[in-house]
């Protein structure tokens, strides 16, 4: 069981005790469904079992992988913290680690649906003393990632335009389509002064949207500071689809570039859908969809998938300390330095 999480600069969750449970649960099964489903489907008969020859080989290539994964949560820390930045916030690189590996346990590790990004949230207002610039720090840069994801997906279709012919090829295109119309949806009403601009003065809870307000406004006049964020954030979705490229190595799952450009956003875009435990069977179930008509088998397809999530579990566990210990307030950290 997970600790709740108190933070009183955050709203507190509508629901129920009793229906965050369920919610759970729901997602758990889901996941088990989905998994089910895609295994029947598997050859059993021609799954490959390697052989001694390429034993050494899988180890690298795996080990490869937790060491880009490793490298990407640095990497989403960076992006954090050139996005509080842009809310004149400077917070050391090493606190932000701290917290991103802490929430990445809670995410990966611990079924909850109060998830890693309000740890964050709470730990970085204890740093700073703000919870509604802490909440909107982390809402801008998530928000980044849905730039970054859907310009790698249309990047991978630029340099590889016969995937366009290639069955399925449409569901990455509607995916990247379907995140970027989110995006400009989700910061037309941030951004516009009588919507969320009118809880910027605001001591309640609302505060909390203003501050996402504060902050799209803040991107418009700081431009280079924006680019920065949205560069971080391609960097850290570049390592991400990297990860699973080295897996698919791993399994001899032979992808294309372009395919692994195009295909593997839409596949994060599609795990963030709030249907399932940590993307799982989503995941896995986007792979087999566009995977498979380019000649991987529904198995290797299938591992990729399982393999990205256990290595982010591995990945994760490095957050346990953080998580149990707690935060410091940041001035406590910087009279250490």
């Amino acid at each position: 069981m997970t600790p709740e999480l108190e933070v009183d600069a955050i709203p507190r969750a509508s629901q129920s005790p009793r229906r965050r449970k369920v919610v759970v649960w729901l997602r758990i099964l889901v996941s088990v469904a989905l998994l089910a489903l895609l295994i029947s489907r598997m050859d059993l008969g021609a799954i490959v079992i390697l052989n001694r020859q390429r034993h050494a080989s899988t180890v690298f290539w795996l080990a490869a992988a937790i060491l880009m994964a490793a490298g990407g949560v640095v990497l989403s820390a960076w992006r954090w913290q050139r996005v509080l930045a842009i809310f004149d916030e400077h917070v050391p690189l090493r606190i932000l680690v701290r917290h991103y590996f802490a929430g990445q346990f809670v995410g990966n590790i611990l079924p909850s649906t109060i998830g890693g990004d309000v740890l964050r949230v709470s730990r970085l207002t204890t740093n700073i003393g703000d919870g509604p610039t802490a909440f909107g720090s982390v809402v801008l840069e998530r928000l980044t990632g849905f730039i970054a994801l859907p310009m790698i997906c249309l990047f991978g279709f630029a340099i590889n335009p016969s995937l366009l012919g290639e069955k399925r090829s449409w569901i990455a295109l509607l995916a990247a389509g379907l995140t970027l119309l989110a995006l400009v949806f989700i910061l037309a009403l941030a951004a516009h002064p009588k919507l969320a601009g009118r809880f910027r003065e605001d001591e309640g809870w609302t505060r909390f949207i203003g501050a996402v307000h504060i902050g799209v406004e803040r991107m418009r006049q700081q431009p280079k500071r924006a680019l920065g964020a949205i560069a971080t954030a391609m960097l850290y979705q570049c390592s991400m689809v990297g990860v699973m490229w080295i897996i698919g190595r791993a399994l001899e799952a032979h992808v294309p570039n372009g395919a692994v450009l195009a295909y593997f956003p839409a596949v994060a875009m599609a795990q963030v859908l709030p249907l399932s435990l940590s993307g799982l069977g989503v995941r896995e179930g986007m792979l087999v969809l566009l995977l498979t008509p380019l000649g991987v088998s529904t198995g290797k397809a299938l591992g990729i998938g399982l393999l990205y999530y256990l290595v982010m579990l591995v990945v994760s566990l490095p957050g346990a300390p953080s998580f149990a210990v707690g935060a410091r307030r940041l001035k406590t950290d910087m009279g250490s330095a």
